[in-house]
């Protein structure tokens, strides 16, 4: 009946039928023809030719590169790329304002290195001979892997005008592993005092034959001494330098005092990623040494402990750390190194449910494979009233990875950012899965944290 009732309908007025069904057809086809412009324009904004030559443009999830330098130094330059990416080259985009008598006009800016931009054959570029490179512009073109490390190690100011100054805290933490003992050492820096400096402490946290022992001390440090020299730090009488690629430690605790080193190698690191939440929160993560080779002494009274041959590990963290907590684990074997994570922000700044966990892994030559999709699991053990056992679960392009760490020590610390317990973690790994097409099964030792 309805349909009967329509084309009557349309019937008895044929031309206002025809009219509106031309209309009908010119509307959807230039729709149909905006959206096949739409498309080319996105494709053409997309063009590396667009952005100075080249095959491939690389950019962030959000926008820029924070950390160009180190992937142009370790991930371009590591061996599976080598003969594909025969050339690179970083760019930075930005505003500039011409000032004129009849007004302002608003240029887009692009600057680059001469001699990178014609090696990926810049039409731009390539007939202007007075553009060469700055002295400066070294640091891009031959970049020097222990300046790469120390820019990434660098620290942050407090942020100006933020309630959550008092929360402030940024740290270099290490751990290592040899024969005879394994050990957790932390130089943090908190918030200011009343005369304007950073409190400060260091803290050895020493396990041998199952035994831990703690070695602490604390002083205040001004800030811009602090942020002019880090990583290069000192505590009272430890401290750390960067040589180059090796981190040389110096401890001087009562009742320990010792020489620590720990070797990083190019390519074996995780760039700098910050959190952004309301208020200006920020939590901040990097990890300039994932695997790296450990030496030097350590003197408790008349012993002395040698640490030659074993395995570190070293990352940084900075930010507001009131109301926040985290899962984070490490384990290196078989020739991959994995570090995996998770942020829990307080909920009046940014949703946790909404804030991703990650798995990273790094093999011999560079990064392997990437994860988003990660979850970890823990469950408790009763007696003990502290994590008994974790298992992690990552899947992503190139990563099908299934961690399980049996719990077998912990140190428990209340956390400064709350009434919560800071626990640190160790015990063996089974790693079992695939990364990178290729099967993974091992067993190693590794670390991890957790709250409660």
């Amino acid at each position: 009946m309805t349909f009967r009732l329509a084309i009557r309908a349309l019937t008895s007025r044929p031309v206002r039928s025809a009219v509106l069904a031309g209309g009908f057809g010119f509307g959807i086809a230039v729709m149909a023809a905006l959206l096949g412009v739409g498309e080319v324009i996105l494709d053409q904004a997309r063009s590396p030719a667009l952005s100075g030559g080249g095959d491939v443009v690389a950019t962030g999830a959000t926008g820029m590169l924070g950390s160009a330098r180190l992937i142009t130094s370790s991930v371009l330059s590591s061996r599976p790329l080598v003969g594909r990416a025969a050339a690179f080259s970083p760019s930075l985009k930005g505003r500039l304002y011409l000032v004129r008598p009849e007004g302002i006009l608003p240029l887009e800016a692009r600057g680059g290195i001469p001699s990178l931009e014609r090696a990926i054959a810049d039409p731009e570029t390539a007939g202007i001979r007075a553009w060469v490179d700055a002295p400066a512009d070294a640091s891009w073109s031959s970049p020097d892997p222990g300046d790469v490390l120390r820019a990434m190690d660098r620290f942050h100011p407090i942020p100006v005008g933020s309630p959550r100054a008092a929360s402030w805290a940024e740290w270099l933490y290490f751990n290592g592993r040899s024969r005879d003992a394994k050990l957790y050492l932390t130089f943090l820096f908190g918030p200011k005092n009343d005369r304007g400096n950073r409190v400060a402490g260091v803290r050895l946290q020493l396990d041998r034959h199952g035994e831990m022992t703690n070695y602490t001390d604390t002083a205040e440090v001004p800030e811009d001494a602090l942020l002019a020299s880090a990583p290069d730090v000192q505590i009272g009488r430890c401290r750390v330098r960067l040589e180059g690629l090796r981190y040389r430690i110096t401890l001087a605790l009562s009742g320990l005092e010792g020489e620590l080193t720990l070797d990083a190698e190019p390519g074996r690191s995780l760039a700098p990623v910050a959190i952004h939440g309301a208020e200006g929160w920020v939590s901040g993560y990097v990890v300039p040494v994932l695997s790296g080779r450990l030496g030097g002494t350590l003197r408790i009274g008349e012993d002395v402990l040698t640490l030659d041959g074993g395995a570190g590990y070293h990352d940084h963290n900075w930010g507001f750390w009131e109301g926040v907590s985290w899962q984070w684990g490490q384990v290196a074997g078989e020739g991959i190194s994995i570090v995996y994570g998770r942020v829990r922000p307080p909920a009046d700044v940014a949703d946790p449910a909404r804030v991703p966990g990650f798995l990273a892994v790094l093999g011999p030559d560079g990064p392997v494979g990437f994860s988003a999709d990660v979850s970890i699991g823990e469950t408790d053990d009763p007696t003990l009233a502290r994590p008994r056992r974790i298992v992690v679960q990552a899947r992503g392009e190139a990563i099908e990875l299934r961690m399980e760490l049996d719990v077998e020590g912990a140190v428990r610390t209340r956390w400064i950012g709350g009434p919560v317990d800071l626990f640190q973690l160790r015990g063996p790994y089974r790693v079992e899965g695939r990364v990178a097409g290729r099967s993974v099964s091992f067993t190693a030792a590794g670390s991890a944290e957790t709250f409660r």
